[in-house]
């Protein structure tokens, strides 16, 4: 099953690729409507690990991506999981009995789920944008941590990469005490990365490996429309936008009309609409009313959201999937990472892959003299 390239710079193999079983240090991260069965496979099988979206999923449905990518590839995957779904016990059950590899969460585990992983012999991941959320979550013994930078898309912070990786590494990463095993934990760079040369960067940094989000978004086996691909390919560095109009919380994507509408709009008018669109997941999903009530207050004690802005946080979902499933860019937002501008082509994943170790391998020969 197999596809893609083998490094020969022992730079390359790094305490993640060794930790997780993968050839190389690449993480193909959990987008919502994106990471589905077929682009997660493709990622495994060319020697990065990729991560399920489960998310937007119903546990039915995660069940079977999972029966799918076991079956296109006996290479280690993950599963993104929501830290205060109503159903997290179910889903980290059938992950357990399942094998998976990596529980990449979004947002941060209690100390419980962390330890029930680490006891399942599941490696835990959290993206963090801030130094005090990295050692807040080593403190609770996770394996590894995903620093994204502003650049990044999606949910992000305001701190660019290049400074947030360095000091994430500095605070937890390799020759620190922190982590499970107190040698360090894991530390991985996300927001800009693109090629080898930018993996290099980050070793370079402190980090163990880099993750990449918009980069897989826009390969062959991602399964976005293709109407939509091109409205990214489009895209240049400057079209993208970092707001709080979607769900109250800061996010990344390009900057259309839908975006200049939310951004004008009434706070009334986008929370009513919000909660519609809650009710629209809800069905989607197959989740409760109950358990969307538990899911909300949960969410806003862990988030200290204000009422209003849980009611905007069903936004997302609902406008991320008019777009990246549906086609529909006029009624949708698009996530994204700035990278997105310096982003020209649909290459398969073994490509990308592929293009990023022979850059890599040529930069480090390079700076070798």
């Amino acid at each position: 099953m197999s596809e893609g390239p083998n490094t020969t710079h022992a730079a390359l193999t790094t305490r993640f690729s060794k930790l997780v079983g993968v050839r190389l240090p690449v993480v193909q991260t959990g987008m919502g409507w994106v990471s589905g069965a077929t682009l997660t496979a493709a990622t495994a099988n060319a020697g990065g690990l990729g991560i399920l979206a489960s998310a937007t999923m119903t546990f039915d449905e995660l069940d079977d991506a999972i029966t799918r990518v076991a079956a296109a590839t006996d290479a280690p995957f993950g599963v993104n999981l929501l830290p205060v779904q109503a159903d997290l016990d179910k889903r980290l059950g059938l992950m357990e009995e399942r094998g998976v590899a990596v529980a990449s969460l979004s947002g941060p585990p209690s100390a419980k789920v962390v330890t029930r992983l680490n006891d399942a012999g599941i490696h835990t991941m959290v993206t963090v944008g801030a130094r005090r959320h990295a050692e807040k979550m080593a403190g609770l013994g996770v394996a590894c941590i995903i620093a994204q930078g502003g650049e990044g898309g999606g949910h992000t912070g305001a701190v660019p990469t290049s400074l947030l990786v360095p000091d994430v590494a500095d605070a937890v990463g390799a020759g620190t005490t922190a982590g499970p095993t107190g040698d360090g934990v894991i530390v991985l760079g996300a927001g800009g990365y693109r090629d080898g040369r930018g993996l290099v960067a980050a070793l370079a940094q402190g980090a163990d490996g880099i993750a990449m989000g918009t980069r897989f978004l826009l390969t062959a086996e991602s399964g976005v429309p293709d109407e939509i691909k091109a409205i990214y390919l489009k895209t240049p560095v400057t079209g993208t936008v970092r707001t709080t109009a979607i769900d109250g919380a800061p996010q990344r994507v390009i900057a259309t009309d839908v975006i200049a509408a939310l951004e004008s709009g009434i706070a009334p008018v986008r929370v009513a609409n919000a909660l519609r669109n809650a009710l629209k997941f809800r069905a989607l999903t197959g989740t409760s009313m109950k358990d969307l009530i538990t899911t909300g207050l949960a969410m806003r004690k862990n988030q200290d959201l204000t009422w209003a802005q849980l009611a905007m946080a069903a936004n997302a979902p609902m406008l991320t999937k008019a777009a990246m499933v549906d086609g529909q860019a006029e009624v949708g937002i698009l996530p994204t990472g700035q990278v997105v501008g310096v982003i020209d082509s649909l290459p398969r994943v073994a490509e990308v892959l592929g293009d990023i170790v022979t850059e890599a391998e040529a930069t480090l020969e390079r700076l070798a003299g």
